[in-house]
């Protein structure tokens, strides 16, 4: 059986969408309607290079998006990664609800320099 968020259709992510975590790279931002032809609600969206919905993009969101991208520039964003991810402690109406949020990518460790070797000529004595 499906569960409930399966059967509800979504033209932008939801927070099912990033569990697990999914790294993106941003394409851009734009406005969107985030309502309905009855009653608009236009919202900023975030678009991705990958395959995946628009994110919508909350104040909590924009702020974390601008400080992992060290620039409140949104034409600084494009090409540049971030992850999202399901978050349970995000509240709304004063209640937990659950919701997505954004980190930076983790870097890769780099990896450790090679041993040097000492040969015989490298001895100055």
């Amino acid at each position: 059986m499906p569960r409930i968020h399966e059967m509800i259709s979504s033209k932008f992510l939801k927070k099912e969408d990033c569990d697990p975590p999914i790294l993106l790279t941003v394409r851009g931002v734009k406005q969107d309607n985030v309502g309905t032809e009855a009653e608009p609600d236009e919202k900023w969206t975030m678009l991705f290079h990958e395959d995946v919905k628009p994110l919508v993009l909350n104040s909590t969101n924009l702020q974390l998006i601008a400080r992992i991208m060290d620039s409140d520039d949104t034409d600084d964003w494009t090409d540049k990664q971030i992850v999202c991810y399901s978050d349970p402690n995000v509240s709304f109406g004063g209640k937990l609800v659950g919701g997505i949020r954004v980190r930076a990518p983790k870097k890769a460790k780099p990896k450790p320099a090679p041993a040097p070797t000492v040969e015989d000529d490298d001895i100055p004595f």
